[in-house]
């Protein structure tokens, strides 16, 4: 991998840098940058850690053998809404079915929509080519075998195909859902028809919720050894509640950006006692899932939940990172007149160069049509804001977490459901407020998402994992890693086949040129895509 640059910046405040050492190749020892620092809202090969600055913790590159995961170093490049029933109020929890197999280990809301269930995971199979080939090519192999996973991510079709993927590889695994809205019930049943241990139906309470993690992370004759988690709160529950449990981990996977927040948090603490993989930097997640991703879902979540037309709409996407970015591309697009706000001058300026107005939101609160919010931060809608929206607004959030809208706040006010994640908040003067999903991931609760971007965000999760799994004792430290480039590169020639893309190679005189290996990684860790 491509040393970082070695050019001086230029700066009107002095940079104070840190002082990196590499590991050595007899002990694997190194330094990392100071946790100090504020914080702001596999095989037997060698390797050596190259650390990326980051504010408020250490995080530092992955550079393993591709061997450690079963990849060989020249890679080829071939190639809604859940089913509502009729007891959506009563709790599964205390329900104890049985499958035709008489396997009982799950709580799925309802067990007969399984067949319907599979027929959606197939679906989604023909869309995520890339997860099948790398399921057919691991299931000689098996790189999975003695891991024991707790997952806790959206159950949906497409994390069936995830799951699925898992156990062809030799691992075992135990899984909820990381959002109370967002499973779908067919998808679950048809997990636990299929002999997997799930816990998870939409529409969970808060209680619910934990109780499912729990069932996962802490069952009779079970400990797991790796956590895929979406969020962080499986992280925090068995940090918090298992801390033993918690300490054998061989490492966690980590999907979003809340719950890599919450990973550098305890690192900066001294508490993070596992190693852990930060999968949603990485530039496959960043620039496909969270991106093109979003560019289409948000047209969809919007549109089946409220038949509105975006033409002509005043809309305003708070935040202008890879999420805002695709949500504002995708409604400029239909006739939408988009405001952005931001914090960073950067992203503002990008936005400003993509041909939005960057505004704070008092000035446009009184006359946008939607509200989004793509920050991954806390209350970024108040109160105060919604209180001088005009009514009929339409409020949703794109971000992980739902603590970007202040929905607490509202429940003083009448709010009438009008259909299934939708909620009318009604002020004394008759005004009303279209809420969506009550403030949480509108683009899973709502509709569902594109299984072919999916498929790259899965195939990396994987890959993580197996990298976790199968490296040697004293590999990976007490902190929180990115994926190599030579990873993000071998996810998505994995994807070009279904595209017919052909790949040009480099000649040695081109590699030898440029200064990089002939068949990659082609762009050093610092480039941005």
């Amino acid at each position: 991998m491509a040393s970082p640059p070695t050019g001086r910046r230029t700066s009107p405040v002095p940079i104070k840098k840190p002082a990196y050492r590499e590991a050595s190749s007899d002990n694997g020892a190194y330094t990392s940058p100071s946790a100090a620092q504020d914080l702001t809202p596999g095989g037997a090969s060698s390797f050596k850690s190259e650390p990326l600055s980051r504010k408020g913790s250490s995080s530092k590159r992955i550079v393993a053998s591709m061997s450690s995961v079963g990849l060989s170093e020249s890679y080829s490049s071939t190639s809604g809404s859940s089913y509502s029933s009729s007891s959506e109020d009563e709790s599964p929890r205390a329900k104890v079915a049985s499958t035709a197999k008489n396997f009982s280990d799950f709580r799925v809301r309802d067990l007969s929509l399984a067949d319907y269930g599979r027929k959606e995971i197939e679906i989604a199979e023909q869309e995520m080519s890339a997860l099948m080939m790398l399921r057919k090519r691991s299931a000689e192999d098996k790189r999975l075998v003695g891991a024991r996973i707790v997952g806790c991510t959206h159950i949906t079709a497409q994390a069936a195909v995830l799951i699925e993927t898992l156990v062809a590889c030799g691992a075992e695994v135990r899984w909820c859902a990381c959002n109370i809205h967002s499973t779908q019930n067919e998808v679950a049943a048809a997990l636990a028809e299929a002999g997997f241990s799930i816990f998870a139906w939409r529409g969970e309470s808060e209680e619910d919720f934990w109780w499912c993690i729990e069932q996962c992370v802490h069952a009779e004759n079970w400990q797991p050894n790796l956590l895929l988690d979406d969020g962080g709160d499986a992280t925090h529950l068995m940090h918090k509640k298992y801390a033993t449990s918690f300490k054998l981990l061989r490492g966690i996977v980590e999907e979003s950006v809340t719950g890599v927040h919450r990973l550098y948090q305890l690192t900066k603490a001294g508490k993070l006692s596992v190693p852990a993989i930060n999968v949603n930097d990485s530039v496959v997640k960043a620039k496909f899932d969270n991106h093109y991703c979003c560019r289409e879902s948000i047209l969809d979540s919007i549109k089946r939940a409220t038949d509105t037309m975006f033409g002509g709409k005043y809309v305003c996407v708070c935040g202008y990172g890879e999420v805002g970015k695709g949500c504002a591309s995708a409604l400029k697009g239909l006739g939408a007149v988009v405001c952005v706000t931001e914090i960073d001058p950067i992203c503002a300026l990008q936005a400003s160069f993509d041909g939005f107005r960057v505004v704070r939101m008092e000035e446009v609160v009184r006359t946008i049509d939607i509200l989004i919010t793509c920050t991954g931060n806390k209350r970024v809608v108040l109160r105060e804001h919604m209180n001088s929206l005009k009514s009929g607004c339409i409020v949703c959030n794109m971000g992980h977490s739902n603590t970007e809208i202040d929905v607490e706040s509202l429940r003083d006010l009448k709010w009438q459901h009008v259909r299934s994640q939708v909620d009318h908040i009604v002020w004394p003067d008759g005004k009303r407020m279209v809420l969506l999903a009550e403030g949480r991931l509108v683009n899973l609760c709502c509709s569902s998402v594109p299984s072919f971007v999916v498929s790259i965000a899965a195939t990396t999760q994987i890959l993580a994992l197996i990298e976790l799994f199968r490296a040697p004792p004293g590999r990976y430290k007490h902190d929180v890693y990115l994926l190599p480039k030579k990873m993000d590169e071998y996810v998505a020639s994995l994807h070009l086949g279904t595209f017919d893309a052909h790949l040009t190679e480099l000649t040695e005189e081109q590699a030898s040129y440029l200064s990089i290996p002939k068949n990659g990684p082609f762009k050093p860790h610092y480039y941005r895509y």
